[in-house]
């Protein structure tokens, strides 16, 4: 578990943060969600330790990131798994040596202990026998399941997704959903997911927070972000009229039922 307490941030005389407090839960699908503006990009950054604070704590199972000594620091870091928005894979190295590139830099491994974990990996994000080829040879959705396996072959106990869904088709932003998904819960890992795609928001949402204007303005599941009353959060949510009617469906079943 990730908890943070009382995080303010700002640059120069501008805060983009005021006392944010939240939890991000093992072996649930944490997401992050709000407007460009909002601070849940600064907010990921700080949780992983790319920004400081001007005040509060970034706890990882009860010790501060914000305060923690280099050393131990150096450690935790080895069990954070990033996946970057846009997969940022070496177009100059193979599928393997992409997600072999963690194991080269933290580990003492032999080459052919680091080969079996990399295949182990691109098996488990059904990219079995693509070790030889290039990321401009493949599609897409695949560089992001590399991107995925790079990500967690070092087995994290912390992901963190940012924007995952970016620039993908809905169906195969619903393949990578579901893979995070299981893999968040097959290994018990604390995901984090920074993210504005409304179908991960409703089919992922394990646990949401929600920023607006540096403010955590509504925590809650996705279950229960049909239901919020909150006018800033449904403003976001259901922007579209498609989905302000399927809110309505929804409401209108869930009181037939009651």
């Amino acid at each position: 578990m990730i908890e943070i307490k009382n995080i303010r941030k700002s640059f120069d005389d501008k805060v983009v943060l005021h006392n944010v407090s939240a939890k991000m839960e093992a072996g649930k699908t944490n997401l992050i969600i709000g407007t460009s503006g909002s601070g849940k990009t600064v907010l990921m950054k700080i949780m992983i330790g790319l920004l400081g604070v001007d005040s509060g704590e970034v706890l990882y199972e009860g010790r501060d990131l914000v305060r923690m000594p280099v050393k131990e620091l150096k450690e935790l870091r080895k069990q954070i798994g990033m996946l970057f928005q846009g997969g940022a894979l070496f177009d100059s190295k193979t599928v393997q040596n992409n997600v072999m590139f963690p194991l080269d830099m933290f580990t003492k491994l032999s080459f052919r202990q680091k080969l079996k974990r990399v295949n182990e990996v691109l098996d488990r994000v059904n990219l079995k026998d693509t070790n030889r080829k290039f990321p401009a040879e493949i599609s897409g959705g695949m560089r992001k399941r590399v991107a995925l396996a790079r990500a967690i072959v070092q087995n994290p106990k912390y992901l963190f997704c940012d924007e995952p869904n970016s620039g993908l088709d809905p169906q195969t932003s619903m393949v990578i959903d579901k893979l995070i998904n299981e893999i968040t819960t097959e290994f018990n890992i604390t995901t984090v997911i920074n993210t504005h795609d409304m179908n991960t928001v409703m089919e992922s949402g394990d646990h949401i927070v929600y920023m607006y204007q540096g403010n955590k303005q509504w925590e809650g599941t996705n279950k229960e972000i049909i239901f919020s009353k909150d006018e800033k959060l449904n403003s976001f949510i259901f922007a579209s009229e498609f989905l302000t009617k399927a809110k309505e469906m929804i409401m209108m079943e869930a009181e037939g039922k009651a």
